[in-house]
């Protein structure tokens, strides 16, 4: 009877357990053996180098993350009145969410832009959208974070405009561009030039911001659209700091020294539902850019030293089927962003698998990192996890595969090239295609979807955004073309092609062209006539 007693607690739901698809294998029980070769260097103290266990002493004991609500939609008026609710609820921090023509440097009157316009994201064609975007909202006492790449150059010029319009110089701004150019070849694809000229436009932006706005991040690092590619905890970890390397070198031969820009680097990241092993993420992550920075480019600052970074709360895993079960999986990623250290949060919205999300959604989203911050205690003591022998040895196997990968692109030549060669799509593609074999044949759970699914569901009311969005865009859009001085325009569009031609920083000249009311389209055509568009090749 002993024996069979004995039996059956040996017995297991399966024959091998794994962090994620892909991910860590996990042991049953992890003892201080696992961590005998952990030295006391390579978690120190938060605040400390290699700040794995934070970048702040006091953790959050001193300022909670910044709670920024990733937001945009149909026209500036309705983004703008978002915006507001947002921030009447609590919200600390803005992040917006431009629509796909804009992001693609295409007016909302482009034949391409067609049906198009509002629909992903607000729509921005001139400083006249900008000024409304911000109406009632004094950018110098807001952080600001945009979501934008390959127009990220035209975007900033037009926030500067907006701000010295409403008295405040540009050296007052706080916030981040998200610029990072890189990922868009590998997991988004809203690139429009070539890798050559855009990392030209990136490197002019992060030199910039260096001279002119001290407490604005000239780049945000992203790990997040490559893990919503289907990438692995490992691969985010690696693929993003390889691009990170790509861009301190870039700064580096453009002669900057690295301690001038390397402080205002940034980070995002995206936080999937396996809790621990997201936490040892951005635990890994911490120490190894600390490490890279100081052995690798000899930064001295601290503050070159620290990765700072935002995180989204993973909209891969949300699921149309059952989409109240989504507000517990954010509730679950937001609370391995927390404890993991981010300095900035976006919660999704439980609908946005059926669309954009709508003003109830938004409010429990916001709520659900109100609750962590002032509820759930986990913000009251640094890296609360630490210590804990299952998650430092996770820490110090992400830190192991990641560094792997960043080797592998080392012997490449870098990010540019590996990306070029396909290495990291194809990395991507088959961790994406492993893990929906495993969604298909029931090994990985969803729940709602593959297990404990229902057929008799309520239908969730959804935001929609009407035909009249674009029309009334397209009006806006003709009138100020009508209005201003068309003259100027012309005579500053040709000053950004001879700018553009050489080697002078670009970021005057934009500044220029938006103040003049130039357009987002006017503009990326301009550029086009001297970079031309870029093709991706057939890599996979």
């Amino acid at each position: 009877m002993a024996q069979m007693k004995r039996s059956e607690e040996l017995t297991e739901r399966k024959k091998e357990f794994r962090t994620t698809v892909g991910g860590t294998v996990v042991k049953r029980v992890y003892l201080s053996s696992d961590l005998a070769g952990l030295k006391e260097e390579d978690t120190g103290l938060p605040g400390e180098y290699p700040f794995t266990r934070h970048i702040m002493p006091t953790g959050y004991r001193g300022r909670l993350w910044t709670m920024r609500q990733y937001a945009g939609f149909g026209t500036v008026e309705e983004t703008n009145e978002r915006y507001k609710f947002l921030y009447r609820q609590g919200q600390t921090g803005f992040s917006v969410a431009f629509q796909l023509p804009t992001q693609e440097g295409y007016d909302s009157d482009h034949p391409l832009a067609a049906g198009e316009v509002g629909k992903c994201g607000v729509a921005v064609d001139s400083l006249q959208d900008m000024e409304q975007l911000w109406e009632g909202i004094p950018l110098g006492q807001v952080s600001t974070s945009m979501t934008i790449n390959a127009t990220a150059p035209i975007l900033l010029a037009m926030y500067i405009a907006c701000a010295e319009k409403q008295g405040i110089d540009r050296s007052k701004l706080e916030g981040t561009v998200q610029n990072d150019i890189l990922k868009e070849y590998i997991a988004r694809n809203t690139y429009i030039f070539g890798p050559a000229a855009s990392m030209r436009l990136v490197t002019d932006v992060c030199a910039y911001c260096a001279r002119e706005m001290p407490k604005w991040n000239s780049i945000s690092i992203s790990g997040y659209h490559m893990r919503e590619a289907g990438a692995t905890a490992d691969q985010e970890a690696g693929f993003t700091l390889a691009n990170g390397i790509a861009y301190v070198k870039a700064m580096l031969d453009k002669g900057m020294q690295v301690d001038s820009f390397a402080p205002r680097f940034s980070f995002f990241f995206a936080a999937y539902t396996n809790v621990l092993e997201e936490v040892a993420k951005y635990r890994a992550l911490r120490r190894m850019w600390a490490r890279i920075m100081k052995e690798r480019f000899g930064a001295q600052n601290p503050k070159s030293l620290m990765l700072r970074y935002h995180v989204q709360t993973d909209g891969f895993t949300l699921t149309r089927q059952q989409p109240l079960n989504n507000t517990v999986r954010v509730a679950l990623q937001a609370l391995a962003a927390v404890l993991g250290g981010c300095q900035s949060l976006h919660t999704n919205s439980f609908d946005e698998a059926l669309a954009l999300p709508g003003e109830t959604a938004v409010q429990v989203a916001l709520r659900t990192q109100q609750i962590i911050a002032y509820e759930s205690g986990v913000a009251d003591t640094v890296d609360p996890l630490g210590g804990s022998y299952f998650v430092e040895t996770l820490t110090n196997q992400i830190e192991s595969a990641a560094s792997k990968y960043i080797a592998e692109i080392d012997k490449m030549g870098g990010a540019l090239k590996a990306i070029e060669q396909g290495y990291i799509q194809k990395e991507i593609a088959r961790s994406a295609y492993e893990y929906q074999k495993a969604v298909d044949s029931g090994g990985q759970v969803v729940v709602g979807v593959n297990k404990f699914a229902t057929h008799d569901e309520e239908e969730t009311e959804t935001l929609e955004i009407g035909a009249e969005v674009e029309q009334k865009q397209i009006k806006r859009l003709k009138a100020l073309k009508h209005s201003r001085d068309n003259q100027k325009v012309k005579e500053v569009l040709a000053r950004v092609r001879d700018v553009a031609s050489g080697n002078e920083n670009i970021m005057p000249a934009l500044v220029e062209a938006a103040k003049v009311y130039a357009t987002v389209g006017e503009i990326s055509d301009a550029l086009r006539s001297v970079f031309g568009e870029y093709r991706e090749p057939n890599i996979l």
